[in-house]
């Protein structure tokens, strides 16, 4: 069984608000895509407004006002769709949010504020612009990361997948996590994110769906850097 008895106090207290980057604020139109949609436009599940960390940077005194005092964004990091829970790479802030200096920033400026800040651990599964399974669509059964998903036959073919994916989505490779080295990948990004911006926690996607044995070493491992995480 796992021990929760080290469960961090202010959690207890905390009053949570829930931000879509995309579409909370748009801060910075230096970084809009360049098929953005003028703000205020009716939205769709495919259409992008330009939301950023700058934008939830210049609301945080808003945010305090209303008595919060912990956000969580959804997913942050490199993808090709609006809700960036398709990560093509998880260690870099997808720029049409900002960058890792920014992120930074807005981190320092919320603690100052008294908020705390949770980030989107999405390990289930990544896009299919992560560069792991574009090399096994380029190199089939040549490459180095084919076991790093769970596949039929190869080639590749998305539609239908040959291979496990999130809700049957193509777009949606599941990630092998009996593979060690996928393990090691992962694990690797939830440290490394606690330790170069100091944010305080992770909010973890599916996790019904993933091995319990996976979360046992990824609390090991955040609690070793952030013990109150």
């Amino acid at each position: 069984m796992i021990e929760f008895s080290d469960v961090p106090d202010w959690v207890q207290d905390a009053v949570f608000y829930q931000i879509f980057p995309e579409r909370f604020a748009n801060g910075d139109p230096g970084n809009d895509p360049a098929w953005v949609l003028p703000w205020g436009t009716p939205p769709t599940p495919l259409t992008f407004m330009g939301g950023d960390l700058q934008g939830i940077l210049d609301h945080l005194p808003y945010l305090r006002e209303l008595g919060i005092n912990a956000i969580y964004t959804t997913p942050i990091f490199a993808a090709r769709s609006n809700h960036k829970y398709d990560t093509a790479d998880y260690f870099k802030v997808d720029p049409a949010f900002g960058d890792l200096a920014m992120l930074k920033r807005l981190v320092y400026a919320a603690h100052a504020n008294g908020i705390r800040v949770i980030l989107d651990a999405v390990f289930n599964h990544c896009g299919d612009g992560f560069w792991a399974f574009q090399d096994v669509m380029e190199k089939g059964s040549a490459s180095q990361y084919r076991d790093w998903f769970i596949l039929g036959d190869l080639p590749i073919e998305q539609t239908p997948p040959n291979y496990q994916t999130c809700g049957g989505a193509g777009f949606l490779p599941k990630l092998n996590l009996a593979n060690p080295q996928v393990r090691r990948h992962l694990l690797d990004v939830a440290v490394y994110w606690l330790e170069e911006t100091g944010m305080d926690g992770w909010r973890l996607d599916v996790p019904w769906k993933v091995p319990l044995d996976f979360w046992r070493e990824f609390r090991r491992e955040v609690k070793r850097v952030r013990p109150d995480a």
